[in-house]
Protein backbone atom coordinates (compact mmCIF):
# COMPACT_ATOMS: atom_id res chain seq x y z
CA UNK A 1 0.00 0.00 0.00
CA UNK A 2 0.91 3.20 -1.08
CA UNK A 3 2.21 6.34 1.51
CA UNK A 4 0.13 9.50 2.24
CA UNK A 5 1.96 12.45 0.40
CA UNK A 6 1.07 16.04 2.11
CA UNK A 7 1.86 19.28 0.38
CA UNK A 8 2.79 22.15 1.96
CA UNK A 9 1.30 24.95 -0.39
CA UNK A 10 0.93 28.83 -0.05
CA UNK A 11 2.20 32.79 -1.37
CA UNK A 12 6.22 33.14 -1.16
CA UNK A 13 8.29 33.76 1.73
CA UNK A 14 5.62 32.31 4.57
CA UNK A 15 8.35 30.01 5.54
CA UNK A 16 7.15 26.68 4.10
CA UNK A 17 10.51 25.47 2.98
CA UNK A 18 11.71 25.93 7.20
CA UNK A 19 8.81 23.75 8.40
CA UNK A 20 9.60 21.56 5.92
CA UNK A 21 13.09 21.29 7.21
CA UNK A 22 11.85 20.92 10.27
CA UNK A 23 9.41 18.29 9.47
CA UNK A 24 12.48 16.21 8.01
CA UNK A 25 14.96 16.80 10.38
CA UNK A 26 17.23 18.15 7.85
CA UNK A 27 18.21 20.94 5.87
CA UNK A 28 16.89 19.76 2.36
CA UNK A 29 14.93 22.59 1.29
CA UNK A 30 17.31 25.80 0.11
CA UNK A 31 15.72 28.44 3.12
CA UNK A 32 16.77 32.37 2.09
CA UNK A 33 14.54 35.52 2.77
CA UNK A 34 14.63 36.14 -0.98
CA UNK A 35 11.09 35.65 -2.31
CA UNK A 36 10.80 32.87 -4.71
CA UNK A 37 13.82 30.68 -3.83
CA UNK A 38 12.02 26.87 -3.76
CA UNK A 39 11.43 26.98 -7.51
CA UNK A 40 10.93 23.04 -7.63
CA UNK A 41 8.96 19.81 -5.61
CA UNK A 42 10.77 18.96 -3.08
CA UNK A 43 10.20 15.45 -2.06
CA UNK A 44 11.11 13.78 1.42
CA UNK A 45 10.09 11.08 4.00
CA UNK A 46 8.73 12.38 7.13
CA UNK A 47 7.25 9.76 10.01
CA UNK A 48 4.86 10.84 12.52
CA UNK A 49 3.15 8.84 14.95
CA UNK A 50 3.98 5.53 13.30
CA UNK A 51 2.80 7.01 9.85
CA UNK A 52 5.31 7.26 7.39
CA UNK A 53 4.75 10.11 4.36
CA UNK A 54 5.92 11.89 1.54
CA UNK A 55 6.33 15.30 2.42
CA UNK A 56 6.36 18.08 -0.63
CA UNK A 57 7.84 21.29 -0.37
CA UNK A 58 6.22 24.05 -3.15
CA UNK A 59 7.63 27.26 -4.40
CA UNK A 60 5.23 29.87 -3.46
CA UNK A 61 2.40 30.06 -6.09
CA UNK A 62 2.82 33.61 -7.63
CA UNK A 63 0.25 35.13 -10.08
CA UNK A 64 2.65 37.17 -12.20
CA UNK A 65 3.09 36.57 -16.17
CA UNK A 66 6.73 36.14 -15.66
CA UNK A 67 7.60 32.48 -17.25
CA UNK A 68 9.56 31.36 -14.58
CA UNK A 69 6.75 32.51 -11.84
CA UNK A 70 4.08 31.04 -14.30
CA UNK A 71 6.03 27.83 -14.19
CA UNK A 72 6.37 27.94 -10.60
CA UNK A 73 2.61 27.91 -10.07
CA UNK A 74 2.36 24.80 -12.36
CA UNK A 75 4.52 22.90 -10.23
CA UNK A 76 2.55 23.91 -7.09
CA UNK A 77 -0.76 22.71 -8.83
CA UNK A 78 1.05 19.51 -9.84
CA UNK A 79 1.64 19.35 -6.01
CA UNK A 80 -1.44 19.94 -5.00
CA UNK A 81 -2.42 17.53 -7.24
CA UNK A 82 -0.63 14.62 -6.23
CA UNK A 83 -1.46 15.22 -2.29
CA UNK A 84 -4.21 13.61 -0.13
CA UNK A 85 -3.18 16.35 2.43
CA UNK A 86 -2.29 20.02 1.92
CA UNK A 87 -0.66 21.96 4.69
CA UNK A 88 -2.27 26.16 3.40
CA UNK A 89 0.58 28.34 5.35
CA UNK A 90 0.11 32.22 5.85
CA UNK A 91 2.03 34.23 7.39
CA UNK A 92 0.80 35.71 11.02
CA UNK A 93 2.89 38.91 11.03
CA UNK A 94 1.23 39.92 8.00
CA UNK A 95 -2.21 39.22 8.41
CA UNK A 96 -4.30 37.38 5.29
CA UNK A 97 -2.96 39.31 2.51
CA UNK A 98 -4.55 39.08 -1.43
CA UNK A 99 -2.42 36.57 -2.58
CA UNK A 100 -3.48 34.12 0.40
CA UNK A 101 -6.66 34.74 -0.87
CA UNK A 102 -5.94 33.97 -4.11
CA UNK A 103 -3.98 30.64 -3.15
CA UNK A 104 -7.03 30.16 -0.96
CA UNK A 105 -9.26 29.83 -4.00
CA UNK A 106 -7.39 27.45 -5.87
CA UNK A 107 -6.91 25.19 -2.75
CA UNK A 108 -10.86 25.47 -3.02
CA UNK A 109 -11.28 23.46 -6.42
CA UNK A 110 -8.83 21.13 -5.51
CA UNK A 111 -11.01 18.84 -3.29
CA UNK A 112 -8.14 18.25 -1.11
CA UNK A 113 -8.17 17.95 2.70
CA UNK A 114 -6.71 21.32 3.87
CA UNK A 115 -5.20 22.21 7.23
CA UNK A 116 -4.41 26.08 7.84
CA UNK A 117 -0.95 26.28 9.18
CA UNK A 118 -0.32 30.28 10.63
CA UNK A 119 3.47 30.24 10.87
CA UNK A 120 5.92 32.93 12.89
CA UNK A 121 3.47 32.54 15.99
CA UNK A 122 6.49 32.53 18.05
CA UNK A 123 5.24 33.37 21.36
CA UNK A 124 1.90 32.91 23.22
CA UNK A 125 0.99 36.60 23.27
CA UNK A 126 0.86 36.16 19.33
CA UNK A 127 -1.76 33.31 19.36
CA UNK A 128 -5.17 35.88 19.71
CA UNK A 129 -3.60 36.87 16.07
CA UNK A 130 -4.58 33.83 14.02
CA UNK A 131 -8.61 34.45 14.49
CA UNK A 132 -8.45 36.27 11.65
CA UNK A 133 -7.41 33.68 9.52
CA UNK A 134 -10.74 31.88 10.45
CA UNK A 135 -12.18 34.13 7.20
CA UNK A 136 -10.23 31.93 4.58
CA UNK A 137 -12.72 29.10 5.34
CA UNK A 138 -10.32 26.23 6.37
CA UNK A 139 -11.68 25.85 9.65
CA UNK A 140 -9.37 25.83 12.80
CA UNK A 141 -6.42 28.09 12.14
CA UNK A 142 -2.93 25.67 13.30
CA UNK A 143 -0.23 28.36 15.13
CA UNK A 144 3.08 27.26 14.43
CA UNK A 145 6.55 28.66 14.50
CA UNK A 146 9.27 27.60 12.31
CA UNK A 147 12.24 29.29 13.61
CA UNK A 148 11.35 27.90 16.99
CA UNK A 149 9.51 24.56 16.42
CA UNK A 150 6.37 25.05 18.16
CA UNK A 151 3.10 23.60 17.25
CA UNK A 152 4.02 21.31 15.23
CA UNK A 153 3.28 18.49 16.70
CA UNK A 154 -0.66 19.64 16.71
CA UNK A 155 -0.57 20.38 12.98
CA UNK A 156 1.22 17.14 12.10
CA UNK A 157 -1.75 15.10 14.51
CA UNK A 158 -4.15 16.74 12.29
CA UNK A 159 -2.97 15.81 9.07
CA UNK A 160 -2.37 12.52 10.00
CA UNK A 161 -6.19 12.03 10.98
CA UNK A 162 -7.29 13.73 7.36
CA UNK A 163 -4.81 11.34 5.30
CA UNK A 164 -7.35 8.48 3.78
CA UNK A 165 -7.98 5.08 5.61
CA UNK A 166 -6.91 3.02 2.40
CA UNK A 167 -3.48 4.72 2.68
CA UNK A 168 -0.84 1.75 4.68
CA UNK A 169 1.50 3.14 7.19
CA UNK A 170 4.48 1.57 6.36
CA UNK A 171 6.46 0.05 3.06
CA UNK A 172 10.18 -1.02 2.28
CA UNK A 173 11.37 1.55 -0.45
CA UNK A 174 13.04 -1.10 -2.41
CA UNK A 175 13.33 1.61 -5.44
CA UNK A 176 16.11 2.44 -7.97
CA UNK A 177 17.79 5.80 -6.70
CA UNK A 178 19.59 7.56 -9.13
CA UNK A 179 20.68 11.04 -9.34
CA UNK A 180 21.91 13.59 -12.86
CA UNK A 181 24.40 15.48 -12.51
CA UNK A 182 26.69 18.03 -14.61
CA UNK A 183 27.78 21.27 -15.71
CA UNK A 184 24.58 24.33 -15.22
CA UNK A 185 22.53 24.08 -18.71
CA UNK A 186 23.89 20.59 -20.29
CA UNK A 187 20.00 19.30 -20.24
CA UNK A 188 19.65 17.78 -17.07
CA UNK A 189 16.21 19.12 -16.00
CA UNK A 190 15.05 18.26 -19.83
CA UNK A 191 16.66 14.35 -19.49
CA UNK A 192 15.02 14.07 -16.63
CA UNK A 193 11.00 15.26 -18.21
CA UNK A 194 12.11 13.14 -20.90
CA UNK A 195 12.52 10.08 -18.51
CA UNK A 196 9.20 10.50 -16.45
CA UNK A 197 7.11 11.92 -20.11
CA UNK A 198 6.09 15.01 -17.96
CA UNK A 199 7.10 18.20 -16.95
CA UNK A 200 8.55 17.24 -13.20
CA UNK A 201 11.12 20.09 -12.96
CA UNK A 202 11.69 23.22 -14.44
CA UNK A 203 13.47 23.46 -17.62
CA UNK A 204 15.12 26.96 -18.89
CA UNK A 205 18.00 27.63 -21.03
CA UNK A 206 18.84 29.90 -17.88
CA UNK A 207 22.29 28.61 -16.33
CA UNK A 208 21.22 27.39 -13.11
CA UNK A 209 17.37 27.43 -12.87
CA UNK A 210 17.62 24.16 -11.30
CA UNK A 211 18.69 24.97 -7.52
CA UNK A 212 17.46 22.16 -5.30
CA UNK A 213 17.89 18.25 -5.72
CA UNK A 214 14.20 17.21 -6.83
CA UNK A 215 13.22 13.31 -6.32
CA UNK A 216 10.61 12.06 -8.88
CA UNK A 217 9.45 8.37 -8.50
CA UNK A 218 8.43 6.62 -11.34
CA UNK A 219 8.21 3.13 -12.77
CA UNK A 220 10.09 1.80 -16.02
CA UNK A 221 9.69 -1.61 -17.72
CA UNK A 222 7.58 -3.00 -14.41
CA UNK A 223 10.70 -1.39 -12.29
CA UNK A 224 10.49 1.13 -9.08
CA UNK A 225 12.91 4.52 -9.74
CA UNK A 226 13.76 7.35 -8.11
CA UNK A 227 15.56 9.94 -10.48
CA UNK A 228 17.14 13.00 -8.60
CA UNK A 229 17.48 16.02 -10.52
CA UNK A 230 20.60 18.14 -9.44
CA UNK A 231 21.17 21.88 -9.40
CA UNK A 232 24.09 22.35 -11.79
CA UNK A 233 27.42 22.00 -10.17
CA UNK A 234 29.50 25.34 -11.35
CA UNK A 235 33.08 26.11 -9.82
CA UNK A 236 33.79 27.12 -6.55
CA UNK A 237 34.97 30.41 -7.73
CA UNK A 238 31.82 30.97 -9.55
CA UNK A 239 29.37 30.43 -6.76
CA UNK A 240 28.12 33.82 -5.30
CA UNK A 241 24.30 33.35 -4.04
CA UNK A 242 24.46 31.37 -0.97
CA UNK A 243 21.30 29.71 -2.48
CA UNK A 244 24.58 28.39 -4.95
CA UNK A 245 26.26 26.77 -2.28
CA UNK A 246 23.63 25.01 -0.76
CA UNK A 247 22.34 23.87 -4.15
CA UNK A 248 25.90 22.01 -4.46
CA UNK A 249 25.88 20.61 -1.05
CA UNK A 250 22.93 19.37 -2.30
CA UNK A 251 23.91 17.59 -5.45
CA UNK A 252 26.95 16.02 -3.42
CA UNK A 253 24.36 14.33 -0.97
CA UNK A 254 22.05 13.14 -4.25
CA UNK A 255 25.23 11.74 -5.16
CA UNK A 256 25.54 10.01 -1.61
CA UNK A 257 22.07 8.86 -1.57
CA UNK A 258 21.57 7.45 -5.30
CA UNK A 259 23.27 3.96 -6.46
CA UNK A 260 23.74 5.06 -9.70
CA UNK A 261 25.25 8.41 -10.90
CA UNK A 262 24.28 9.89 -14.98
CA UNK A 263 26.95 12.22 -15.44
CA UNK A 264 25.85 14.54 -18.22
CA UNK A 265 28.31 16.01 -20.91
CA UNK A 266 26.95 18.55 -23.24
CA UNK A 267 27.77 17.37 -26.74
CA UNK A 268 27.81 21.03 -28.26
CA UNK A 269 30.60 22.01 -25.56
CA UNK A 270 32.53 19.05 -25.20
CA UNK A 271 34.05 18.17 -22.26
CA UNK A 272 35.24 20.58 -20.13
CA UNK A 273 37.70 20.93 -17.09
CA UNK A 274 34.67 21.48 -14.37
CA UNK A 275 33.07 17.84 -16.27
CA UNK A 276 35.73 16.04 -14.52
CA UNK A 277 35.58 17.95 -11.58
CA UNK A 278 31.88 16.79 -11.41
CA UNK A 279 32.90 13.06 -12.16
CA UNK A 280 35.74 13.07 -9.43
CA UNK A 281 32.49 13.79 -7.04
CA UNK A 282 31.00 10.48 -7.81
CA UNK A 283 34.00 8.69 -8.55
CA UNK A 284 35.78 9.44 -5.15
CA UNK A 285 32.03 8.09 -3.72
CA UNK A 286 32.53 4.74 -5.23
CA UNK A 287 29.00 4.85 -6.74
CA UNK A 288 28.08 3.09 -10.32
CA UNK A 289 28.54 5.59 -13.31
CA UNK A 290 26.62 6.21 -16.82
CA UNK A 291 28.48 9.09 -18.64
CA UNK A 292 25.29 10.61 -20.86
CA UNK A 293 26.45 13.12 -23.78
CA UNK A 294 23.28 15.16 -24.58
CA UNK A 295 22.04 17.26 -27.29
CA UNK A 296 23.66 14.59 -29.69
CA UNK A 297 21.38 15.86 -32.03
CA UNK A 298 22.68 19.30 -32.39
CA UNK A 299 26.52 17.61 -33.66
CA UNK A 300 27.41 15.42 -36.90
CA UNK A 301 25.85 12.10 -35.29
CA UNK A 302 27.44 9.43 -37.27
CA UNK A 303 29.31 6.20 -36.27
CA UNK A 304 32.36 7.90 -36.56
CA UNK A 305 32.09 11.05 -34.22
CA UNK A 306 30.52 8.86 -31.69
CA UNK A 307 33.67 7.01 -31.89
CA UNK A 308 35.80 9.88 -31.75
CA UNK A 309 33.68 11.54 -28.85
CA UNK A 310 34.21 8.30 -27.05
CA UNK A 311 37.48 8.03 -27.56
CA UNK A 312 37.59 11.47 -25.80
CA UNK A 313 35.63 10.80 -23.14
CA UNK A 314 38.15 7.57 -22.62
CA UNK A 315 41.05 9.73 -22.49
CA UNK A 316 40.26 12.49 -20.82
CA UNK A 317 38.20 10.68 -18.02
CA UNK A 318 40.77 7.50 -17.73
CA UNK A 319 40.16 6.47 -13.87
CA UNK A 320 36.29 5.91 -15.70
CA UNK A 321 36.94 2.63 -17.88
CA UNK A 322 34.31 0.79 -16.28
CA UNK A 323 31.35 3.52 -16.67
CA UNK A 324 29.20 3.07 -19.93
CA UNK A 325 28.78 5.83 -22.54
CA UNK A 326 25.19 6.75 -23.71
CA UNK A 327 24.57 9.12 -26.95
CA UNK A 328 21.25 11.03 -26.79
CA UNK A 329 19.24 14.08 -27.02
CA UNK A 330 16.49 14.31 -24.18
CA UNK A 331 14.81 17.41 -26.10
CA UNK A 332 14.42 15.59 -29.25
CA UNK A 333 13.90 11.57 -27.04
CA UNK A 334 16.44 10.49 -29.83
CA UNK A 335 17.90 7.40 -28.36
CA UNK A 336 16.29 7.83 -24.88
CA UNK A 337 15.52 4.35 -25.06
CA UNK A 338 19.05 3.37 -24.51
CA UNK A 339 19.51 4.95 -21.02
CA UNK A 340 17.96 3.27 -18.99
CA UNK A 341 18.94 -0.56 -19.33
CA UNK A 342 22.38 0.98 -18.64
CA UNK A 343 21.30 2.12 -15.64
CA UNK A 344 19.78 -0.87 -14.75
CA UNK A 345 23.23 -2.83 -15.89
CA UNK A 346 25.33 -0.57 -13.60
CA UNK A 347 22.73 -1.09 -10.10
CA UNK A 348 22.68 -4.89 -10.79
CA UNK A 349 26.66 -5.16 -11.18
CA UNK A 350 26.80 -2.00 -8.16
CA UNK A 351 25.12 -4.73 -6.26
CA UNK A 352 26.75 -8.03 -7.39
CA UNK A 353 28.20 -11.08 -5.36
CA UNK A 354 30.82 -13.49 -6.60
CA UNK A 355 31.33 -16.65 -4.76
CA UNK A 356 34.51 -17.33 -3.09
CA UNK A 357 34.90 -20.46 -4.90
CA UNK A 358 34.80 -19.02 -8.24
CA UNK A 359 36.49 -15.84 -7.11
CA UNK A 360 39.60 -18.07 -6.14
CA UNK A 361 39.46 -19.77 -9.68
CA UNK A 362 40.13 -16.28 -11.20
CA UNK A 363 42.33 -15.21 -9.11
CA UNK A 364 44.63 -18.28 -9.12
CA UNK A 365 44.64 -18.57 -12.66
CA UNK A 366 45.56 -14.89 -13.47
CA UNK A 367 48.54 -15.17 -10.10
CA UNK A 368 49.48 -18.25 -12.89
CA UNK A 369 49.18 -16.17 -16.14
CA UNK A 370 50.89 -13.31 -14.53
CA UNK A 371 53.79 -13.86 -11.26
CA UNK A 372 53.31 -11.92 -8.18
CA UNK A 373 56.39 -9.41 -7.74
CA UNK A 374 59.16 -9.68 -5.98
CA UNK A 375 59.87 -6.49 -3.97
CA UNK A 376 63.70 -6.22 -2.00
CA UNK A 377 64.23 -9.65 -2.23
CA UNK A 378 60.76 -10.80 -0.97
CA UNK A 379 57.96 -12.24 -3.23
CA UNK A 380 54.24 -11.52 -3.20
CA UNK A 381 52.47 -14.63 -1.97
CA UNK A 382 48.28 -14.47 -2.82
CA UNK A 383 47.25 -17.13 -0.26
CA UNK A 384 43.12 -16.23 -1.42
CA UNK A 385 40.41 -13.88 -1.96
CA UNK A 386 36.77 -12.83 -0.71
CA UNK A 387 34.05 -10.57 -1.58
CA UNK A 388 32.99 -8.69 1.32
CA UNK A 389 30.81 -5.77 0.61
CA UNK A 390 28.44 -4.42 -2.54
CA UNK A 391 27.52 -0.72 -3.15
CA UNK A 392 30.41 -0.97 -4.86
CA UNK A 393 31.73 -4.67 -5.29
CA UNK A 394 34.77 -4.67 -2.53
CA UNK A 395 36.69 -7.81 -2.17
CA UNK A 396 39.52 -8.54 -0.05
CA UNK A 397 42.86 -10.31 -1.00
CA UNK A 398 44.37 -11.84 1.77
CA UNK A 399 48.50 -11.98 1.04
CA UNK A 400 51.73 -12.90 3.10
CA UNK A 401 52.53 -8.98 3.46
CA UNK A 402 50.45 -6.23 2.40
CA UNK A 403 53.09 -3.83 1.40
CA UNK A 404 54.10 -6.31 -1.11
CA UNK A 405 51.29 -5.68 -3.03
CA UNK A 406 52.20 -2.76 -5.85
CA UNK A 407 49.45 -0.71 -6.96
CA UNK A 408 49.61 -1.65 -10.82
CA UNK A 409 49.40 -5.65 -9.65
CA UNK A 410 46.61 -4.96 -7.78
CA UNK A 411 44.81 -3.01 -11.15
CA UNK A 412 45.95 -6.17 -13.23
CA UNK A 413 44.06 -8.12 -10.38
CA UNK A 414 41.01 -6.03 -10.87
CA UNK A 415 41.09 -6.27 -14.66
CA UNK A 416 40.88 -10.02 -14.99
CA UNK A 417 38.53 -9.96 -12.32
CA UNK A 418 36.47 -7.28 -14.73
CA UNK A 419 37.04 -9.74 -17.90
CA UNK A 420 35.96 -12.90 -15.95
CA UNK A 421 32.38 -10.82 -14.46
CA UNK A 422 32.33 -7.89 -16.00
CA UNK A 423 31.27 -5.58 -13.38
CA UNK A 424 30.18 -2.76 -16.33
CA UNK A 425 29.30 0.71 -14.71
CA UNK A 426 30.41 0.07 -11.36
CA UNK A 427 33.77 0.70 -9.03
CA UNK A 428 35.66 -2.36 -7.54
CA UNK A 429 37.88 -2.07 -5.00
CA UNK A 430 40.58 -4.61 -4.09
CA UNK A 431 42.08 -4.48 -0.41
CA UNK A 432 45.03 -6.41 0.50
CA UNK A 433 45.61 -8.14 4.04
CA UNK A 434 47.51 -9.95 5.90
CA UNK A 435 46.20 -13.49 6.87
CA UNK A 436 46.02 -13.81 10.38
Amino acid sequence: MRKAVVAIVGRPNVGKSTIFNRLVGERISIVDDIPGVTRDRIYSKVEWLSNEFHLIDTGGIELGDEPLLVQMREQADIAINEADVIIFMVNVREGITAADEEVAKILYKSNKPVVLAVNKVDNPEMREEIYEFYSLGFGEPYPISGSHGLGLGDLLDRVVELFPKHIGISEEDEALHFCVIGRPNVGKSSLVNALLQQDRVIVSNIAGTTRDAVDSPFVYDGDDYVIIDTAGMRKRGKIYESTEKYSLLRAMKAIDRSDVVLIVIDAETGILEQDKRIVGHAHEAGKAIVIVVNKWDTVDSDQQAMKNFEDEIRAQFVFLDYAQIVFLSALTKKRIHTLMPQVRLASENYTRRIETSVLNDVIMDAVALNPTPTVRGRRLKVLYATQVAVKPPTFVVFVNDPELMHFSYKRFLENRIREAFGFEGTPIKILARKRS
